[in-house]
């Protein structure tokens, strides 16, 4: 699977914004190869729309046939691509860019309302009990440094994966790094 599939065409990233299409690319990444019979019954969708939903990601390069797990009836699809990512000042350029940059930012906002929701801390451990949450934080920095912060989070976050692969004690984790600007109360 290869690392992140870079979009710079706000058409391409409109495909991704479809709220199934996104939802399936997702679970492919995370559960593995799957069939759209398989994916339509985890989403509640038929196959028919799932299997529709699913070429169009292909047609677009975001998926592919897995080949190593065929199923003489039925197509199974794997991501290509561990992350989907785009360059926001570069898409904010025309109207089309802007809408689908903000589209797939409440789509994130979303998954991260599920996930939050999905989380019982009965059924884990103390320690992931410990582990697990969020905070949030107000700082002023000026662009350079949010970007920076962005950058360093991921080197970090590439570092650990790769430190602690393979663990028995690991599972995936959904982690999300964002920082937008506030606007100053005179400017609002």
């Amino acid at each position: 699977m290869e690392d992140r599939y870079e979009i710079s065409d706000p058409r391409l990233l409109k495909v991704v914004a479809h709220p199934l299409r996104s939802r399936l690319l997702g679970l492919l990444r995370t559960d593995g190869p799957a069939t759209a019979s398989e994916l339509g019954r985890k989403v509640g969708e038929s196959s028919g729309s799932t299997s529709y939903h699913l070429r169009e990601l292909f047609k677009h390069g975001f998926i592919e046939e897995d080949p190593d797990r065929r199923d003489a009836r039925e197509r199974r699809w794997r991501a290509r691509h561990r992350y989907t990512s785009w360059n926001s000042r570069e898409l904010y350029g025309t109207a089309e860019g802007r809408e689908a940059v903000r589209v797939l930012r409440l789509r994130q906002a979303d998954h991260l309302a599920r996930a939050i929701e999905e989380f019982d801390e009965g059924e884990w451990a103390p320690e992931w009990v410990e582990a697990a949450g969020m905070s949030d934080h107000v700082h002023e920095l000026p662009p350079a440094a949010l970007a920076e912060f962005a950058a360093r989070a991921e080197e970090l976050l590439t570092e650990l994966a790769a430190r602690h692969a393979g663990e028995p004690e690991a599972r995936q984790v959904y982690i999300w790094v964002g920082g937008f600007p506030r606007k100053r109360e005179e400017e609002a």
